[in-house]
């Protein structure tokens, strides 16, 4: 299958077939622009409901940059990976200040954005300028290793490299939005990671792991390192008038600008309620009693995943004070609510707000 082929098959294929999304053909490349910003770690049906309330409360660069870092952190809550909306907010300043509040339309300038790498910089500047710029995400890696046969480990970046070269040679000059989003659909659509449809793929003609009966292991990927596990001991101070003490991670740290119970990692043979207390101590200066456990779940990261246990604490001698955050504030149970929080916290929250 010629190039022209490829290319001629799937747009058709994606003409018939592409999902309805709220910013599939949308004109405004800012819209563009957020919802890739969103689709970088975030499933589509995931997405689409914080895509439609960030648009309405943020309508417009302008909107984004003016707006208040923790409305915005807010608007992302459970969205995850935070420090996308942290750059989101500090791009669209830059946007505003340094480009006339109009996204910037070459490769070169977009990239330039905090929060814009390869993938994005393509994926905007093809879909909302038109300029040939070919993405490689996973679904794309999948379809064209199969395609052509691509057997080597796609976590090298030698493999990843011929991937983009690749795309770059079968990228629709004319239309390279939709190519782009075309071959990005058939990965999540048709050309899954496992069971593949190929009787339904427009390309099949040409697919050399269709051919050799190899789709089930093109591509291959060696094995991720196995991801530590921390379990964690946080403290809900509750004062007599009902009041609880939360804490605002630092900027610069992961989770940063969002807000949450105060504690940290157990130590070997440490028992949880004795972390809570030593960590509240080092956290806040204070001395407080763990004595009753709210509730303990499990959270999974990017690089870790943790087991955390919640406990009220009663405050014994001191005033909190920020020694590892930026701010510490007391707050009633529904004013929760008005915080941004990460997703364990946000559990949290969620039990002490519904037991008020």
């Amino acid at each position: 299958m010629q190039n022209s082929d490829f290319s001629f098959h799937l747009l058709k294929w994606y003409q018939d077939h592409k999902r309805q999304m709220p910013w599939r053909g949308e004109p405004d490349p800012y819209k563009i622009w957020i919802s890739e910003i969103m689709l970088q770690q975030t499933r589509v049906d995931q997405a689409t409901p914080y895509f439609r309330n960030f648009i309405s409360l943020f309508p417009t660069v302008y909107d984004l940059a003016n707006a208040d870092q923790q409305e915005v952190l807010k608007a992302w809550e459970g969205l995850g990976y935070y420090s996308r909306a942290r750059n989101l907010h500090a791009a669209a300043k830059m946007v505003v200040q340094e480009y006339d509040e109009k996204l910037p339309e070459s490769y070169d300038e977009i990239i330039k954005l905090k929060g814009v790498g390869p993938y994005t910089a393509a994926a905007v500047t093809s879909i909302a300028f038109n300029k040939p710029n070919a993405v490689v995400d996973g679904n794309v890696i999948r379809v064209l290793t199969r395609y052509f046969g691509i057997e080597d480990d796609t976590r090298s970046t030698k493999t990843l490299n011929k991937v983009q070269e690749f795309a770059s040679t079968l990228i629709d000059e004319h239309q390279p939005g939709d190519f782009n989003q075309a071959l990005m659909e058939l990965g999540s659509e048709v050309c899954t990671p496992a069971n593949p449809d190929c009787t339904n793929c427009p390309v099949q003609g040409g697919c050399i792991a269709s051919k050799i009966a190899k789709t089930d292991v093109i591509p291959y990927k060696s094995p991720a390192k196995k991801k530590p596990h921390h379990t964690i001991g946080v403290g809900i101070i509750e004062r007599k008038d009902g009041k609880l003490l939360i804490a605002l991670r630092p900027e610069n740290a992961m989770l940063g600008g969002l807000w949450e119970f105060p504690g940290g990692k157990q130590k070997e043979d440490e028992p949880i309620q004795k972390t809570v207390e030593r960590e509240l101590k080092e956290e806040l200066g204070v001395e407080v009693k763990a004595y009753k456990e709210l509730m303990s779940l499990k959270h999974t990261y990017s690089h870790f995943s943790i087991t955390m246990h919640a406990w009220f604490c009663t405050l014994i001698t001191g005033t909190p004070k920020p020694k590892e955050s930026q701010e510490v504030r007391w707050v009633t149970r529904e004013e929760l609510e008005q915080y941004p929080f990460p997703r364990a916290n946000k559990v949290l929250t969620e039990k002490l707000i519904k037991e008020s």
